[in-house]
């Protein structure tokens, strides 16, 4: 795959002059869409608010909590990680009610950087929505006592997510969803970082063994927060203005670009929300398992869309002035080389997928080097999209 998502244009300069020729009305309806914004702001963010549950901490506080986010050592390398994890599965795979949140006994051993050998008894569930469902091996919640955890590679952590091969048939559909997540860290520090594991599942109740399969460990939610000096939000309905406008354009379009409509910010569906004591409000995404960069078997778009396939992709971001369009095509051409790396280091991706995801990303690269295109695509109604 080396070198077949390599940008044929180096920088978006040559294409600034056509997205003027080509977008006259454009301009003026940024300019009238920024207005409209400003005298709705006031009303839409008294909507939003919520109480403060806590006042903040002061800042040594914050700085001391972000830094020890940054370090957890699980996170420091892109190596998988052998685990052995042990418990009834044929239960734990049985909760399928997606409202449940009853936990179950486990065991997982691993071993240190050092080759330090550690077992601690947890509790696990299982997570997810459709998945639930779907999938004979949904993901997982991993709880652990912060006390036993501590010393190992999982010091800090209390809960974390563990994604899952869903069925033995789709045990690379992990390291496809790892490459976005992989992708989008290239982009900003606001994203979960993830890392690949080799699961070995065992079954508690004879000690046999079931198998052996991708996962992957998802950061956990607050330590998100932290690392970005602040703490998550759960306040819902919210609107595009009550976020940073940056990180909203970066975040919409990448959605695009990996082809993913299935996430909400009024719902908080698949996006972590950060608030900053200053009032700023990052989106964080997660769950990509519907992008159609994945092109998971089991994966739909959502109702009301009208799309028939999660291959196609669809804008559901803010309406974009030209400079900040170009300004996150040109992020995401500067990256271009470095996604074909990340791709080629996964060696557990089948050769068609491989093929496949290099002209799925392609045809992205294609439309953003095409002025007319990149109309159609982010401009042309996007103020009567559905909203997310």
């Amino acid at each position: 795959m080396t070198g077949h998502l390599a940008s044929r244009h180096g920088s978006g300069t040559a294409l600034a002059g056509a997205l003027a020729t080509a977008m006259l009305g454009w301009t003026l309806y940024a300019d009238q869409s920024a207005q409209t914004a400003g005298t709705q702001t006031s009303t839409i963010q008294q909507n939003a608010a919520a109480p403060t549950p806590d006042p903040w901490p002061d800042a040594r506080t914050i700085e001391s909590r972000r830094v020890s986010a940054e370090g957890r050592r699980l996170f420091q390398t892109d190596e998988p990680l052998a685990i052995k994890l042990t418990a009834n599965f044929k239960t734990v795979n049985g909760d399928m009610d997606e409202n449940s949140t009853k936990t179950y006994p486990a065991t997982i051993e691993f071993a240190d950087e050092d080759g330090t050998p550690h077992s601690i008894a947890l509790q696990i569930r299982p997570r997810g929505h459709s998945r639930r469902k779907v999938c004979g091996n949904p993901p997982l919640r991993l709880e652990f006592p912060k006390d036993q955890a501590k010393g190992t590679v999982f010091d800090g952590h209390g809960a974390l997510k563990l994604g899952t091969h869903c069925k033995p048939e789709l045990d690379d559909y992990v390291q496809r969803e790892y490459a976005a997540y992989r992708i989008y860290n290239l982009l900003t520090p606001r994203s979960f970082r993830a890392r690949l594991a080799r699961a070995t599942y065992v079954d508690a109740r004879n000690g046999k063994l079931i198998e052996v399969r991708n996962a992957m460990f998802i950061e956990d939610d607050d330590d998100v927060a932290k690392r970005l000096s602040g703490r998550v939000d759960d306040t819902e309905k919210l609107r595009f203005v009550h976020f940073d406008e940056a990180t909203l354009a970066l975040m919409t379009v990448f959605e695009y670009f990996i082809g993913n409509t299935d996430m909400s910010l009024y719902a908080q569906h698949n996006v972590n929300v950060v608030l900053t004591p200053k009032g700023v409000r990052y989106p964080v995404p997660y769950d990509f398992d519907y992008a159609g960069v994945v092109n998971a078997m089991y994966a739909v778009p959502g109702r009301g869309l009208g799309l028939v396939t999660v291959r196609t992709r669809l804008y559901r971001g803010p309406c974009l002035a030209p400079p900040m369009l170009t300004s996150v095509f040109d992020q995401l051409r500067g990256i271009r080389d470095r996604i074909t790396a990340i791709y080629d280091g996964l060696p557990g991706l089948k050769p068609a997928y491989r093929k496949d995801v290099q002209e799925y990303l392609g045809k992205f690269y294609k439309t953003i080097d095409n002025p007319i295109e990149v109309k159609k695509a982010f401009v042309d109604g996007c103020e009567s999209r559905p909203y997310m």
